[in-house]
């Protein structure tokens, strides 16, 4: 393994072509010869743009999502998990979904005082806003950004519901702001928690907390009185399937309220960069991972239909719901989702005059 893939989750850095981006050209300036003097396995270091965007939360009518808004405090995710369904959208940066999705980061500063705005608008109606729909709200930058916790103070002081999904106990850093709010019936927390095998997390998610320290935080959050859910997701076949009831063994004794699961998407230019992730950590069994992901979705890597994205389906759809639902009825973790309330909502006061 050489340097770059023990840091990065991605092998592969191409360029989207749904877009017909520019694929580049050496054209003699430094960086055509940076691979000659820095050597092949130079790491690449992260760096992050301003944005400015307008509107902050973000509106979705998909029928198989339990959230209708969102906010994503940051484009592109340092976790670098390979499997990320949010990589082909630093397409529409002219960026690659593979290594420039993982270390050429968008950040919102604006995003509080955007939300702000937002919840004082004439007619606005609470529901719970989802951070980590996209991309992680805790991903590594939040540490300096502290873009997420921001939003939240927001969130509190209006009274408005939400619903945190992460990979990081860095969560644990802005229990503070979640408790109270969940004593109130105004948040929920969900750790999505792949595998227990820490070697295999630094290729599939190397950035991402150790799965000790995810564990960790849902004991944290749910004595705390958050509740907490586990999220196995993705689920893939013949690399983590196989943990599948040990982890929702380990979630019940960390005290988290439910479980879920949903079996590995391979959208767009997802695929490509899983198949060269494959061949590069288990080339013994890439062929067989695949075929049972395409037995899962269809025949194809990748089936986008409402529903069916969710779940899979076939006979191994079928063997990991059984084992699943079997697994939570043993563990105790057929709670219910949580429903957030959204009558203690209040507009803040002055919020336009904020943003100039």
């Amino acid at each position: 393994m050489d340097r770059l893939r023990a840091v990065r989750g991605a092998t592969i850095n191409p360029l989207s072509e749904r877009f017909n981006l520019p694929q580049h050209q050496a054209d003699g300036d430094w960086q055509d010869m940076q691979p000659m003097v820095d050597g092949a396995t130079a790491p690449v270091r992260t760096s992050v743009t301003v944005e400015q965007p307008r509107t902050i939360i973000a509106r979705n009518a998909s029928p198989d999502v339990p959230f209708d808004r969102s906010i994503n405090p940051y484009r592109g995710c340092e976790h670098g998990c390979i499997y990320c369904f949010a990589r082909p959208s630093h397409a529409f940066h002219d960026l690659s979904p593979g290594i420039d999705f993982e270390t050429r980061l968008f950040a919102k500063p604006l995003a509080a005082a955007l939300l702000r705005a937002e919840l004082a608008k004439p007619g606005y109606a609470p529901r719970p806003i989802a951070f980590g729909t996209n991309t992680d709200p805790y991903q590594p930058i939040e540490r300096d950004w502290r873009i997420t916790r921001q939003c939240i103070e927001v969130l509190a002081e209006t009274g408005h519901p939400l619903t945190i999904t992460t990979k990081s106990d860095r969560v644990l850093r802005d229990i503070d702001l979640i408790a109270p709010m969940a004593e109130r019936g105004l948040a929920a927390v969900m750790l999505s928690v792949t595998t227990l095998d820490a070697r295999l997390t630094m290729t599939l998610e190397p950035r991402a907390a150790h799965p000790e320290r995810r564990l960790r935080a849902v004991q944290e959050l749910a004595t705390a009185g958050v509740p907490t859910y586990v999220s196995i997701s993705p689920i893939i076949p013949a690399i983590t399937d196989h943990e599948m009831e040990h982890i929702l063994e380990r979630a019940a004794e960390a005290g988290a309220h439910a479980a879920f699961f949903i079996p590995v998407r391979l959208p767009h230019e997802v695929a490509p960069l899983f198949r060269a992730w494959l061949d590069t950590h288990f080339p013994d069994r890439a062929g067989k991972v695949m075929s049972i992901i395409q037995s899962l979705r269809g025949g194809r890597d990748n089936d986008p239909g409402f529903f069916t994205r969710m779940q899979g389906q076939g006979p191994w759809a079928d063997l990991l719901r059984t084992r699943f639902h079997k697994a939570c009825r043993r563990y105790g973790l057929e709670g219910e989702r949580i429903t957030l309330r959204t009558d203690l909502f209040r507009k803040p006061p002055g919020a336009q005059g904020e943003l100039f």
